[in-house]
């Protein structure tokens, strides 16, 4: 990486160096040839002012010096193009062409010439119209450009000198910037190395730099703090499912050990298989309790979505206690139209679960209610008992939560946890408070079915069967 980045900021830096290095070429180009003109038109205005005088000539030695032998030279032609006087080196040959010479008469011109007579180096002209004896005539002066030519090239061969060495100051410049910047990162990635569930507390380095570094190293502390919580939970899982296991493992043992043991009649064998039984239910109840909330932090608790008339749900539940707590402790009441959208089993599963906790918590009848709140349906478990403990609602969906710890208590504590789990999974949520009048409150908030809403549970109704109610 430290090789990547001192390459990729070399890469910017030429690209830098060359543009800056063309730049500066052009304008130092741009300003010679400025110059260049500007000292031909001081030279054509005062050749100008020497041709005007009577019997003047442009031969070096009748210039004023106003023309450097082996540097520049000057021409003077008329309309058609014929040479009227020049500098001897030029030995009497037009310099412009008669197309070109029509051009100058009518305004001042430049070019540039790669040779002319006496000269073998590249030179620049300028061509402007003057006045003699009341006629047009062109005046011609050049100067060699090779002295501007030698600049360039002098410039140019100190930039190729020049850029490449700054370009490899640079890039060392960017490796080791770049290596003391990665030195960090590399002082959090030896000790994330270092980290594992044996070193709880253990974070990464945070250099106090204000930059991406400093934010990145804030950030994955912040994960290690989710992680290490997320393993925390897991353990206390761990623990708590292994001491709800341990209950009615010990007292199955003690059973069969007594069972086995001493010389008991058939009616104590009899009671010690019923209560190994009871035992046995409800390990097997655990198992699959704690098999669903393990299905669902793995986000696999399967659904078999339908569309339930929420009155014929709650009467399954209440039909499924009825034998156990008689005639009249538990009622429904539920409008006839209200639709839900859910899988019948998992949703009785979760009312059968508070109903469960409240005829075991609670006191009183427990009745059992749907609300359609206009955006969500609510399935509510009211009972007439004391009510959640104090702060207890807060976490009463908290796995192997107990709000009192009686010794007829013996729940595992995941009943209102498979509630959640199984509320969270329809895209809803579980809640849990106190009623105002008394005894504790428990329902599911499930979100509205989509689609047309304005329909009968009667038409639904029509498709029940034997079977339950189908998918419509």
């Amino acid at each position: 990486m430290r090789i990547r980045v001192a390459s990729a900021f070399a890469l910017a830096m030429a690209a830098v160096l060359a543009g800056t290095g063309w730049f500066l070429y052009a304008r130092l180009d741009s300003h010679l040839k400025t110059a260049l003109n500007a000292e031909l038109r001081v030279r054509a205005q005062d050749l100008a002012s020497l041709i005007k005088q009577p019997s003047s000539s442009l031969a070096l030695e009748g210039s004023g010096g106003l023309v450097e032998r082996g540097e520049s030279y000057a021409e003077l032609l008329n309309a058609r193009g014929g040479v009227v006087s020049a500098t001897s080196s030029l030995d009497n040959t037009p310099l412009l062409s008669p197309a070109e010479v029509r051009d100058a008469l009518r305004r001042p011109r430049t070019a540039d010439r790669s040779r002319v007579p006496g000269l073998d180096d590249p030179s620049r002209l300028l061509a402007t119209p003057v006045s003699r004896d009341g006629g047009r005539l062109v005046l011609v002066v050049g100067v060699t450009s090779q002295d501007n030519v030698e600049t360039l090239s002098a410039f140019r061969n100190e930039l190729l000198i020049a850029g490449p060495l700054a370009l490899l100051l640079a890039s060392l410049a960017g490796y080791l910037l770049a290596g003391i910047s990665l030195q960090q990162v590399e002082s959090m990635r030896s000790r994330a190395a270092a980290i594992s569930a044996a070193t709880r507390g253990r974070r990464l380095p945070v250099p106090r730099t204000g930059d991406e570094i400093e934010r990145l190293g804030e950030t994955l502390n912040e994960m290690l703090d989710r992680l290490e919580a997320a393993l925390d939970r897991e353990r206390d899982f761990v623990a708590d499912a292994g001491h709800e296991l341990r209950t009615p493992l010990t007292l199955l043992r003690t059973e069969l050990e007594l069972a086995l043991r001493y010389d008991a009649s058939r009616e104590e064998l009899l009671e010690a298989i019923r209560s190994s039984a009871q035992e046995v239910d409800r390990l097997a109840q655990l198992a699959d309790d704690l098999l669903v909330i393990a299905r669902t932090d793995r986000g696999k608790l399967s659904l078999d979505v339908q569309q339930l008339v929420a009155n014929d749900v709650l009467h399954s539940v209440v039909n499924r206690f009825q034998w156990r707590v008689g005639e009249g402790a538990l009622l429904t009441d539920a409008a006839p139209d209200i639709i839900v959208r859910g899988d019948r089993m998992r949703l009785e599963q979760a009312l059968a679960n508070i109903v469960d906790n409240a005829f075991r918590h609670g006191g009183g009848r427990v009745r059992l209610n749907a609300v359609d709140t206009g955006e969500t349906i609510e399935l509510h478990v009211t009972d007439d008992g004391p009510g959640f403990p104090l702060d207890f609602a807060d976490h009463a969906f908290e796995r192997f939560a107990r709000g009192r710890t009686g010794g007829a208590q013996r729940g595992a504590g995941l009943g209102l946890a498979i509630v959640k789990a199984i509320a969270e999974a329809h895209g809803g949520t579980a809640n849990a408070a106190n009623r105002a009048e008394g005894g504790a409150d428990v329902w599911l908030e499930l979100p509205k079915p989509e689609g047309d809403r304005s329909f009968a549970a009667s038409d639904l109704t029509r498709s029940i069967t034997g079977r339950g109610v189908t998918s419509t």
